[in-house]
């Protein structure tokens, strides 16, 4: 079951506008207490569990979408010679006839939006939510916004008491972790898999730059929990996992591991006949890694 990565993201890298898919007011799955989850668009990664496909590739406008939409919510429009697709978010009613038609699978409904329009509408809400996280898509393929929104939510009357934490694949490089580090809290990393060739082969990429980030995050005090997702016949033996646990423990004894088991809401057909995870067998992994010394190990 081999994938091939997409093509390069078109997401902002120095600007301090984010390329957001949808934010959710509230979540209790996306990190500690009840938090605002902003879900940017555009990954580089291409894995083969992905609950959230529509956010992989960034839409190009090409205008595929537009006439078989059945709310007429769409046009393409020229702007300065350059086609875009446009959005009346009115009569949108969230079908995803756009995404079963895209040749991408992509998504017309993503925006740009400034970080005073984030902040304001985290402000909305702040007083029933413990932090905020930025997912994905990829988040730290938009570093600037990134730093610039969590900057602002540090220096906000109202706002400072919230948490800041990235949900990311470990992609990011060394200078992206030491621009964030300042003002974020902490990072989720999902670790696909330790063995660089079955890493490979569920997301595309090689996975040496995600070991590095989560010794480095590690290391100053910002990694704050690392994820396993388990898929059944890939990545789920018990010697791969144990050999996990160990890697881990090495990196940090005290690190705390998410372990997940695989669930086909949301993945796309072709990966729908990959069978969900046992929760028998997940408990005995969750032993496996207690068993390699680590003790903060929680089962979903």
């Amino acid at each position: 079951m081999n994938v091939v990565a997409p093509g390069p993201v078109a997401a902002p890298v120095g600007g301090i506008d984010g390329l957001v898919n949808r934010i959710l007011d509230f979540s209790l799955v996306d990190g500690p207490g009840n938090r605002l989850v902003i879900f940017v668009q555009g990954c580089n990664f291409n894995c083969v569990a992905c609950h959230n496909p529509h956010t992989i590739d960034v839409c190009d406008s090409c205008g595929d979408c537009v006439e078989p939409c059945p709310e007429e919510a769409l046009t393409l429009r020229v702007d300065r010679g350059v086609s875009r697709v446009g959005v009346d978010l009115g009569l949108c009613t969230g079908c995803d006839v756009c995404l079963e038609v895209c040749p991408a699978h992509s998504t017309p409904l993503a925006r740009w939006m400034d970080v005073p329009a984030v902040v304001e509408r985290i402000s909305s809400v702040a007083p029933f939510i413990s932090g905020i996280t930025v997912s994905g898509g990829e988040a730290t393929l938009q570093p600037g916004f990134l730093q610039a929104l969590f900057s602002a939510v540090k220096s906000t009357p109202g706002l400072a008491h919230l948490t800041t934490l990235v949900d990311t694949n470990g992609s990011a490089d060394r200078a992206t972790w030491e621009r964030l580090e300042p003002v974020m809290d902490g990072a989720m990393v999902d670790l696909k898999a330790l063995d660089p060739e079955v890493h490979h082969r569920m997301t595309g990429q090689d996975n040496s730059v995600v070991l590095e980030s989560i010794r480095h995050l590690a290391s100053i005090g910002k990694l704050h929990e690392v994820r396993l997702l388990m898929v059944p016949g890939i990545n789920d033996s018990v010697e791969m996992v144990e050999r996990t646990g160990e890697w881990l423990w090495g990196v940090d004894p005290d690190v705390r591991v998410k372990l997940i088991g695989f669930r086909r809401h949301g993945v796309r057909p072709r990966y729908a006949d990959i069978p969900e995870a046992n929760p028998g067998h997940m408990s005995r992994l969750a032993g496996v890694l207690r068993g390699a010394g680590l003790i903060d190990v929680v089962t979903v």
